[in-house]
């Protein structure tokens, strides 16, 4: 009986390996072309997801979107959690998939969008011969049919060689991610890898993106009739307009920070001297420590007033931020290379401007996780009516995550 039993298991053993071997071993060109049998359901998907409204906020478009992910990622073979995202409509959902190996990927994107109720009715998912267009179809609903079906060419290869796949779609990354980058972060810190399924809008991979902060300026006069006696007042929007001028250069050209004033308000009535005003700003940066920067000197600068008697404010909210110029990640970015390399194409790393999710899942300081940003299919026209997806990029896109995967699993 025991020589039954270890013939049967050293069997199994070998059966596996061999299955873990085929996948490890599939020439790229071979998984190239499974990606691209691939493309037709990775539309199918798309369509699915594009023609829902799932606007940040929109709860019942949200709920259907989140069903239906939540049934794919079990058909994956994936354990799957839910939990509200609040202070946001919608649910975070967590699927996690087990391996036989020791390395642990995160694959994170969101599913709302910027529209509003009604888009998908008036703008229904369509294809011509070089793109599909939809509300959401490169952002970011492209990139959550780019984790399914990058897990389905996984499967259907049987290939286990990881330790732990673990999924993440977020309902709220439009509107900042407050109820899902706590959750984003402590994921993060448990995984060696992180990919982030953002559209890039050239065939590139993200080692840093911006981090994203509010700058306000806030400034108390004293009203009188503008007519009659208007040096008995203070006026808070004569002082407001010097200090957005003493402002102006408040940003790091060099560090690659920005400060753009991008909101004003002040007053209640054409006769009236104003009483208060106040301003709010858009702080996009690169260097962490550009916060606290660009925090001492608005306080430092605006003490300086043009009108006596006026009370003025400066103050910054943190927001999302950075993904970090790092090791980790441009190494990352050189095994997408190599990769890309051997199906013929080129995939170029790039910093961007704009702020993502991936600035939640990177660890200042730390080799851990290694976060890559823009796995996503290649699009353009993000928020806007002509949003649309590159056709093109489907199949190679696919087979750069699975062979990403499969690549460093067997590190």
């Amino acid at each position: 009986m025991l020589v039954r039993r270890t013939s049967l298991a050293t069997a199994v053993a070998a059966t596996l390996f061999c299955s873990l071997a085929f996948a490890a071993d599939l020439p790229p060109d071979q998984l190239l072309k499974k990606a691209e049998a691939e493309q037709k359901p990775y539309l199918a998907t798309v369509k699915q997801l594009v023609d829902i409204d799932t606007g940040t906020g929109q709860a019942a478009g949200l709920k259907t979107v989140s069903a239906v992910l939540v049934e794919r990622l079990k058909a994956l073979g994936a354990t799957v959690e839910t939990t509200p995202a609040t202070p946001s409509a919608g649910d975070n959902i967590v699927g996690t998939i087990k391996g036989n190996g020791t390395k642990t990927f995160l694959l994170m994107i969101h599913y709302d969008t910027v529209f509003g109720p009604g888009t998908a009715a008036k703008r229904p998912f369509r294809v011509d011969a070089q793109h599909a267009y939809g509300p959401g179809v490169a952002d970011a609903k492209g990139g959550v049919a780019m984790v399914l079906h990058s897990l389905k060419l996984l499967q259907d290869q049987k290939f286990k060689g990881f330790g732990t796949i673990t999924v993440l779609f977020n309902p709220d990354e439009e509107t900042g991610s407050s109820g899902s980058k706590k959750l984003i972060a402590d994921l993060a810190k448990k995984h060696d890898y992180v990919f982030s399924y953002e559209p890039p809008d050239k065939d590139a991979v993200t080692v840093a993106t911006n981090g994203i902060n509010g700058v306000f300026v806030d400034v108390k006069g004293k009203s009188s009739h503008a007519g009659s006696a208007p040096e008995a007042g203070r006026n808070a929007a004569m002082e407001l307009a010097h200090q957005l001028l003493q402002l102006k250069d408040l940003g790091d050209p060099a560090k690659g920070t920005t400060v753009n004033w991008t909101l004003i308000k002040g007053g209640e009535k054409r006769n009236i001297i104003p009483s208060s005003a106040a301003a709010e700003g858009d702080m996009r940066y690169s260097d962490l420590s550009e916060t606290d920067r660009v925090l001492a000197d608005g306080q430092r600068i605006v003490q300086n007033k043009l009108i006596d008697g006026t009370d003025v404010s400066f103050r910054l909210d943190k927001g999302r931020p950075p993904l970090v110029k790092n090791p980790a990640s441009e190494g990352l970015a050189k095994t997408a290379q190599t990769l890309y390399s051997k199906i013929g194409r080129t995939v170029e790393p790039i910093a961007m401007r704009f702020g993502t999710d991936a600035g939640y899942a990177y660890v200042p300081d730390s080799q851990k996780p290694a976060v890559l940003e823009t796995m996503g299919v290649v699009g353009a026209g993000l928020h806007a009516d002509d949003e649309y997806a590159d056709l093109s990029s489907i199949a190679p896109r696919l087979y750069l995550t699975v062979a990403m995967i499969m690549e460093l699993s067997a590190k």
